[in-house]
């Protein structure tokens, strides 16, 4: 069965994801858009918090900040960019994550591609990575490194040269895939045809057409997605599922429950 679960509040996500009957939370470790580093909110702190959570079975995703452009030619954003996403796999390792999502990152409209994906092998290859890095999709911008699949493979030819590239894997998110113009249906396969793995779903509905460029999530069976389409990501992936959809608990519970009829 696949384990699935919310992305929570950071205060508690282990009563969070019992409360949602879930096996997994995602959280931030502080403020998603803001430079001041990682901090646990959980009583006890870190080592609490990994304790807590092997004694429930409840594995831990962290999500980097937003404000994490690794990809950019602006050393006041790449730089510091580099420093804080090492910050933050020290910081989900001591907590016993299963892993740390960041998005892939842009480039202004006339920089050069490739700038973005050097840049992204200098900074995997200067990581001390103690907890998987998960690379996430995007959902819109004309100079991204990871909406569009040909972007993606350039990006894992560019992480590949690096010692650390078995320590990159693969977050899927269908909002994202299906707003930056992928079609679903296959997707899976595309995808590991080019990076070998899909590590993490993060399973959201979108509000938006296909190739709208729109990064804007919905409660499942509210939004654009077609059903067939996620189930057949769910099932070709295998692979743990984070639901990122309006609402607390209740909403939480449903869009649940409404995956879990189609895996």
């Amino acid at each position: 069965m696949i384990a699935m679960g919310a992305h929570v509040d950071s205060t508690d996500p282990i009563a969070e994801a019992k409360a949602r009957g879930a096996r997994l939370s995602q959280f931030f470790l502080g403020d998603p858009q803001g430079w001041k580093g990682p901090q646990v909110a959980y009583a006890g702190g870190a080592a609490a918090l990994k304790a807590a959570a092997e004694a429930a079975g409840i594995a831990l995703y962290v999500h980097a900040p937003y404000v994490l452009n690794v990809a950019s030619t602006n050393n006041r954003i790449r730089i510091p960019s580099r420093q804080q996403l090492q910050k933050q796999l020290t910081a989900a390792a001591e907590i016993g994550a299963a892993g740390l999502i960041v998005h892939g990152g842009h480039l202004n409209a006339k920089d050069d591609p490739a700038v973005g994906f050097s840049n992204w092998f200098k900074a995997v290859d200067g990581l001390d990575i103690a907890v998987p890095l998960l690379i996430e999709n995007t959902a819109g911008g004309t100079n991204a490194m990871a909406r569009h699949l040909e972007r993606i493979d350039r990006l894992w030819e560019a992480i590949g040269a690096s010692a650390n590239a078995d320590r990159v894997g693969f977050c899927l998110d269908t909002c994202h895939a299906h707003a930056g113009g992928n079609e679903l249906g296959g997707l899976v396969d595309r995808v590991r045809a080019i990076t070998g793995r899909v590590d993490l779903i993060h399973a959201n509905d979108s509000r938006d057409a296909f190739d709208s460029g729109a990064d804007r999530h919905a409660n499942w069976g509210t939004g654009q997605i077609d059903p067939e389409d996620i189930a057949d990501v769910l099932r070709s992936a295998g692979a743990p599922v984070v639901i990122e959809t309006p609402g607390d608990v209740d909403e939480h519970r449903r869009d649940l429950a409404w995956l879990a009829e189609r895996c």
